[in-house]
């Protein structure tokens, strides 16, 4: 399944090429990928004649702010953010390292959202379920979902789900080989988390100043349940899954079945520290490719070349060359060292 770094780099893509697209039709081919509204007719003619202002990630979610021309076309908010400054999709403004939100403009917020780097500071928004005067195009991967920006030309994989129409003859496609992937329209008015229900139970992002040893300590004390178990859970820390849970408890020297309950101080802020640190790396590398994910481009990522422990089963350790090993822990594997790991 793509994880934050794969879903990072997907929306990075999409903000390069997608951005002030106007949408000019689609083709739903499998009726169950769309999630909301409830028929492909109404999802096509809710997004249709919309403009891609920007995409937002929130945990593994991708989320399109749709500008339509009664907004006055391209460039989806500005004008209404200039004249509504408390305003921000999500009920949250953004803000970077050593700021304070007191006083923050929607403005700024924005174009932190739209600036791939800073948008990895944005702090996780505290879900108000309040309606937004703008409509919304969500996305989840799920396991083997990909968006695709290829030439209406390109031959259709046979896994194709959804087409979206631009100009220029581009459009993007969802492609999903065991069809667990959704997307959704949110009309004007409608709260966002109110139609994607998933958004309510995500905890904070890993790169929000939130995101503090403090808060990790108060997720995991008293927890009587193995730390990489917590790590997946969401409502912990949004957007960690498998891969990057493996590899930040490895550089952490944390074995995967350790009790949260167990766990240290300064074991949990070497955690903290590494969680961060194998998610950046990653990112920068432009996500893991075992089996599925493909950038918008259908480019493979390349941290899986330089993982630690994930998917090393058997070969040596690249600290001490003891053999990797594997367990299943909560019905997933785990992978860690048995030398580098106490």
């Amino acid at each position: 399944m793509p994880e934050l770094p794969e879903v990072e780099t997907v929306l990075r893509g999409l903000n390069q090429l997608t951005r002030n697209q106007k949408i000019t039709g689609g083709d739903v081919l499998l009726e169950r990928a769309i999630a909301y509204p409830f028929s492909s007719f109404e999802f096509i003619s809710g997004i249709k004649g919309n403009a891609i202002a920007t995409w937002h990630r929130r945990g593994k979610y991708l989320l399109a702010e749709l500008s339509s021309e009664r907004d006055g076309g391209t460039g989806g908010q500005g004008d209404f953010l200039e004249n509504n400054s408390s305003f921000s999709p999500f009920g949250f403004a953004s803000r970077t390292p050593g700021a304070t939100t007191e006083g923050t403009s929607a403005t700024h917020w924005l174009l932190n959202a739209l600036n791939p780097r800073t948008a990895l500071d944005s702090p996780s928004p505290p879900l108000p379920l309040s309606p937004s005067p703008i409509s919304f195009l969500g996305v989840h991967l799920r396991m083997t979902g990909q968006l695709l920006w290829v030439h209406r030309d390109e031959p259709l994989h046979k896994h194709t789900r959804v087409r979206l129409f631009f100009g220029s003859e581009q459009e993007l496609r969802f492609v999903d080989q065991r069809t667990f992937g959704k997307m959704w329209w949110v009309p004007p008015g409608v709260a966002v988390e109110s139609i994607i229900t998933g958004l309510q139970k995500l905890a904070i992002e890993p790169f929000s100043l939130e995101f503090t040893v403090e808060y990790l300590i108060s997720k995991l004390q008293n927890r009587r349940r193995p730390i990489k178990t917590a790590l997946l859970d969401q409502s912990v820390v949004a957007g960690l899954g498998n891969i990057y849970a493996d590899e930040a408890l490895f550089l952490s020297g944390i074995r995967p079945e350790t009790l949260c309950i167990d766990l240290k101080t300064e074991q949990i802020e070497r955690l903290r520290s590494h969680i961060i640190q194998v998610l950046e790396t990653s990112i920068a590398a432009g996500g893991t490719t075992f089996s599925n994910f493909l950038n918008i481009k259908g480019v493979n990522g390349n941290y899986g070349g330089v993982a630690w422990v994930y998917n090393r089963a058997g070969e040596p350790c690249r600290i001490c060359g003891t053999a990797i090993e594997r367990i299943r822990l909560g019905g997933r594997s785990s992978h860690f060292c048995i030398q580098c790991q106490r």
